[in-house]
């Protein structure tokens, strides 16, 4: 098998702020491997919190590329992933690259899309997606709002923890009244205090905002559990919940986990996670990273797993490379194309 890397930037339609920080572009890092004249391909995307620029990306997966040398063929190196046999030490963000790049290509070598090769049968899953609305004026969330609905999105996510408490309050109700009919998730990526989460979760829940996410600093589950027990609001873990003994540990204590590919390790990982929590009274969130179609289709692919799916991460971006998720119209769909099932833009049918 052979490698090859590219890296790109992304540009966000407009800068997104959230809690801990405004984002304007990143960069995105893509993996190829290719086998008997067909191409996979996978997408790393660089992350501050993460610690992952664009450099660090590329080592890393010049390194994956020399892992991928010692097989013969990518099914072999699929399986190590599907087993957790893998003895690669990786950040999670590099481990689901690579697997989406495998995927993609054993797909296509068998003539099958993704969501047949991990075990969903039927018709290619579809799902309507949340929108994220940033932290930004209540006039202009308001009109963003009204503009989302009209275009078809039915589930909007509003991030919170502004300086001042009375500004997120503000804005869900401007959304609220613009969008009466939509569901609302809420998202302070951590920014509240035990204290505050207490006093302003009845207040979003007299809105009607279905559920939040990681209302508490990342670092103490127990504090987000004891939370969870006595939320208005379904409480969804998101930075406290990275890996799979995350998802042990919180499994019938919080009410969600938001599994993302780039933080879980892949879709073997998120899949381990999905079968942890099923039953047991925590429902699974797909989420994913501001990025383009190639990074979030893999999590497309799951969707029909999940309670809750927020994957507008390439909605975001000013020129997505990619296309074949779809997603504008609230609502995006795996393809029945082989592997993946997306192309990038100006190249073959399915990025072959």
């Amino acid at each position: 098998m052979k490698t090859s890397q590219r890296t790109v930037r992304l540009e966000l339609t407009e800068p997104l702020r959230i809690s801990r920080s405004t984002m304007a572009a990143r960069e995105a890092v893509w993996l190829t491997i290719e086998h008997e004249g067909r191409r996979g391909h996978g997408e790393a995307v660089t992350s501050v919190y993460y610690g992952l620029d664009a450099g660090t990306l590329g080592r890393l997966l010049h390194a994956e590329a020399q892992w991928l040398a010692r097989f013969t063929d990518p099914e072999s190196a699929l399986e190590a992933f599907r087993t957790g046999t893998r003895e690669v030490a990786a950040p999670p963000a590099v481990t689901a690259a690579v697997e989406a790049a495998l995927l993609d290509l054993v797909g296509k070598l068998a003539g099958v899309p993704v969501h047949r090769l991990v075990g969903a049968p039927g018709a290619p899953p579809s799902a309507a997606t949340a929108r994220t609305i940033g932290i930004t004026a209540p006039g202009r969330a308001e009109a963003q709002a009204a503009r989302l609905v009209r275009n078809g999105f039915s589930v909007l996510k509003l991030k919170a923890g502004a300086p001042d408490p009375a500004d997120d309050l503000a804005r869900a109700r401007a959304v609220r009244a613009a969008a009466p009919g939509a569901r609302l998730l809420l998202d302070p990526n951590g920014a509240w205090t035990a204290q505050e989460s207490e006093r302003l979760l009845p207040l979003f829940a007299e809105l009607g905002v279905e559920a939040v996410e990681q209302p508490l600093a990342p670092g103490d589950p127990e504090a987000l559990a004891k939370l969870a027990e006595r939320s208005p609001l379904p409480v969804i873990a998101d930075e406290d919940a990275v890996d799979l003994e995350d998802a042990r540990r919180l499994a019938g204590r919080v009410q969600g986990i938001n599994v993302k590919l780039a933080k879980c390790g892949g879709v073997s990982a998120a899949l381990r996670i999905a079968e942890l929590i099923a039953g047991s009274g925590t429902e699974l969130m797909l989420g994913c990273l501001t990025a383009s179609t190639l990074s979030i289709a893999p999590s497309v692919h799951l969707a029909d797993r999940a309670r809750w799916v927020d994957l507008d991460g390439h909605l975001l971006l000013a020129d997505d490379p990619w296309t074949g998720i779809g997603g504008a119209d609230g609502t995006v769909r795996a393809s029945r194309h082989p592997g993946l099932g997306v192309r990038e833009r100006g190249a073959g049918e399915a990025g072959a």
